[in-house]
């Protein structure tokens, strides 16, 4: 107990035997390794050293020498997976999704690289990155017609820079980009580590005139005298409930209760993850405003998109709502 707040403190633990694993002067180093791989299963756990541990040490480690270069390399590429207007099932934006394209190890998933950047430190200069590259893309995509709502991924990292609300301000400004076409999504479990915190942001966020939307909905344990008291406009349903949907009663309720609450707030639900006609007929029987997922698009490049939103090709069941195209001259913003 620390100030009237109680603070749980784990420990990841590293073990390795004498003769088993090494000579005497190796045992230090291998617990050292056998530590690290504790540490990356997730921690407040322990591990015993394995030889193949060193390999997965030393992969580990030159990833980490290569993603220091990535961006330096133009090896970093925005995805965008289409939002779709659930009661007419056309697009009505795109979130941003990051990928890695390695020269020798090809694409690398956002599972492997993200949680390498944020115990190194490299997160924040990716974050900034990604925050100027859909700004930059929105502004392509405007020039070329096409009014393109982005929606970008904050991390915890992210939202303790004090000068985030003002970074985000400054590239919406270089590209001169309207606030309103841009969304940052922030996850409950985030959203909720630091009330105090996370509210002075969305409020410094809220004010530049972006949509603030919570992400991972369900998966945490938001007060609701909390949430009501955040300038979110948004609730995305924790795609967990929506794989289930079809075969758990217990996911249909949670999934319509997060609607009912979402409409109660006044807030737009959002439910991601949507892979069958049946999970996209339950959703929009519930009442959710948008929904992301296999379903309708796969996360494509910013040309790709393009093409498919002008009409050259792509998946045409599914239409770009008409407000999204406006003559250029006409809306600078």
């Amino acid at each position: 107990s620390l100030n009237e707040r109680e603070l749980s403190v784990s420990c990841s633990v590293g073990v390795a035997l004498y003769p088993q694993h090494g000579s005497m002067s190796a045992l230090i180093t291998h617990a050292g390794v056998a530590m690290r791989a504790a540490k990356s299963a997730g921690g407040s756990t322990y591990a015993v050293f394995d030889a193949r541990m060193e390999v997965d040490t030393r992969d580990q480690a030159e990833l980490l020498r290569d993603l220091r270069m990535a961006l330096a390399r133009s090896q970093m590429e925005l995805f965008y997976q289409p939002k779709i207007h659930a009661p007419s099932a056309q697009v009505t934006g795109v979130e941003a999704l990051l990928r890695w394209h390695h020269p020798q190890r090809g694409t690398i998933s956002p599972n492997i690289f993200i949680p390498m950047a944020e115990r190194s430190g490299l997160i924040n200069a990716l974050g900034a990155w990604v925050i100027d590259e859909a700004c930059r893309q929105a502004r392509v995509w405007r020039d070329e017609g096409l009014r393109m709502r982005v929606a970008i991924n904050l991390s915890a990292h992210q939202l303790r820079q004090r000068d985030l609300p003002q970074r985000i301000a400054e590239a919406l400004r270089k590209h001169q980009i309207n606030p309103d076409l841009l969304t940052c999504e922030i996850t409950e479990s985030v959203a909720m580590e630091d009330t105090d915190a996370t509210l002075r942001v969305f409020t410094e966020l809220a004010a530049v005139g972006v949509h603030i939307s919570i992400d991972d909905f369900g998966s945490g344990y938001s007060s609701l005298a909390y949430l009501r008291k955040l300038p979110a406009g948004e609730l995305k349903i924790d795609r967990s409930f929506v794989r289930d949907l079809e075969h758990s009663e217990e996911a249909r309720k949670i999934a319509s209760a997060v609607v009912q609450l979402a409409q109660a707030l006044k807030l737009k639900v959002v439910a991601e993850g949507v892979e069958t006609d049946e999970q996209y007929q339950i959703l929009r029987q519930f009442g959710c405003d948008e929904l992301q997922g296999f379903l309708f698009a796969k996360p494509m490049s910013a040309k790709a998109l393009a093409q498919w939103a002008m009409g050259n090709e792509g998946p045409r069941s599914i239409l770009f709502r008409d407000s999204l195209f406006h003559g250029t001259r006409e809306m600078a913003l």
